[in-house]
C-alpha cells in the first residue's frame, strides 16, 4: 500500500491533506509537534482524537522537554530567515520541523511528506519563496506536496510517477477559508476555529522571550513562560501568579524549583528563578512590596514602582 508522513497541526487545513490522502490511496502517518510556546488551534490530544477517527497512526514530537526543547530553542535564538512582529522565526521553525519529518520518513522508508499548508495563507512562512526556501533547507526538494495549493507548484516525485492523481488536488490560495470549509462538508470532518496561536507572534511578550531566551530556559522553566506577571530584578527572574490557577502552577513548581513566596492574605504567589544576587535578604523584602501591589488592595501607584522591571 501507498504511504506518506502527513504533518497533522489539528487544524482544518492539515486534516483536509490527511483526507485528501487517504482519497488517493495513501495509509497515513500522521507527525504533531508539540511546541512549547503553542501550536495554533489544537493539541495533542484533539490531534489524537481526529487521528484515531481517521484511522491514522499518530506519531508526537514533543518539544517542550529534553534535548528537542534546547534544539528548538536555538532555533530560536538564532533564525537564519528573520523574525516577525515578536520574536517569531516562523521560517526557521519551519525548516526546523519539516527536518525532523525527513529524519522520521527516512527512517521508517517514506518517501513522500505532505503538509496542509496553503499558499499565501501566513505572510512569513506561507508565501512562495519561503515556501520554496523551506522546501529547499529541509532537503525536501520533489518530496514535499501541499495538496490544497499543489496546482500552483511544480509537480512532485510522487505526481511525477502517478503515485498521486495532480487532477485530484487544488489551487487554493490566500488567507479566505471558504474552499477549505466546502472541502470539510464534502469530506464530512469537523475541525476546530482559529484561536490561540503562537505565544512567539505577539509583540507585547517580544521583551518577555529576547531577556529569557538570552538568559536560557531549562524543561520546568518552559511552562512559566505563558502565565503570570514576569519582572527581571537584578538578573533574577520573578514570576507572579494573576490568578489563583496561575498561583497552583508556580507553587507546584516552585516546590522544586527556585526560591517559592506565598502571600499570607488574598494575593499572587512568586516564584523566584536562579537567584543569582547575593544580597537575598534585600530581594526578597522588594518581592514582598511586589506581591503586594498586585495583591487585593494595592494600587496602580503600587504597581507603577515595578514596572522598569516588568518583562
Amino acid at each position: 500500500m501507498k504511504k506518506c508522513i502527513v504533518m497533522l497541526s489539528g487544524g482544518l487545513d492539515s486534516r483536509l491533506a490527511i483526507k485528501i490522502m487517504q482519497e488517493q490511496g495513501f495509509d497515513v502517518i500522521a507527525l504533531f509537534f508539540k511546541l512549547p510556546f503553542g501550536t495554533g488551534c489544537c493539541d495533542e490530544n484533539c490531534s489524537f482524537n481526529f487521528a484515531q477517527i481517521q484511522g491514522v497512526k499518530l506519531k508526537i514530537f514533543d518539544c517542550t522537554k529534553g534535548k528537542l526543547l534546547q534544539e528548538y530553542l536555538d532555533c530560536i535564538k538564532s533564525p537564519k530567515y528573520g523574525r516577525g512582529a515578536g520574536v517569531n522565526p516562523c521560517v526557521d521553525c519551519r525548516i526546523f520541523m519539516f527536518k525532523k519529518a525527513r529524519e522520521f520518513a527516512d527512517s521508517v522508508g517514506i518517501d513522500l511528506i505532505v503538509s496542509g499548508e496553503v499558499l499565501g495563507e501566513r505572510p512569513m512562512s506561507q508565501m512562495m519563496k519561503s515556501m520554496n526556501l523551506i522546501e529547499e533547507k529541509s532537503g525536501l526538494k520533489g518530496r514535499l506536496l501541499r495538496p490544497l495549493s499543489a496546482k500552483l507548484f511544480p509537480e512532485t516525485e510522487a505526481e511525477k510517477k502517478g503515485l498521486v492523481d495532480r487532477e485530484k488536488l487544488y489551487n487554493i490560495q490566500g488567507r479566505r477559508r471558504v474552499e477549505q470549509m466546502k472541502l470539510a462538508e464534502k469530506f464530512k470532518i469537523k475541525y476546530p476555529h482559529p484561536a490561540g496561536g503562537c505565544m512567539l507572534c505577539e509583540k507585547d511578550l517580544k521583551n518577555r522571550f529576547s531577556k529569557l531566551l538570552e538568559r536560557g530556559i531549562n524543561d520546568d522553566e518552559i511552562h512559566l513562560v505563558g502565565i503570570g506577571r514576569h519582572f527581571m530584578i537584578d538578573n533574577n527572574w520573578v514570576v507572579l501568579g494573576r490568578n489563583d490557577k496561575e498561583n497552583k502552577i508556580i507553587e507546584k513548581i516552585g516546590k522544586s524549583k527556585g526560591d517559592l513566596m506565598i502571600s499570607e492574605k488574598s494575593g499572587p504567589s512568586a516564584l523566584i528563578i536562579r537567584c543569582q544576587m547575593s544580597d537575598v535578604r534585600y530581594l526578597k523584602s522588594t518581592i514582598k512590596e511586589l506581591m503586594k501591589a498586585y495583591s487585593t488592595g494595592g494600587s496602580l501607584e503600587e504597581r507603577k514602582v515595578f514596572e522598569k522591571w516588568r518583562l
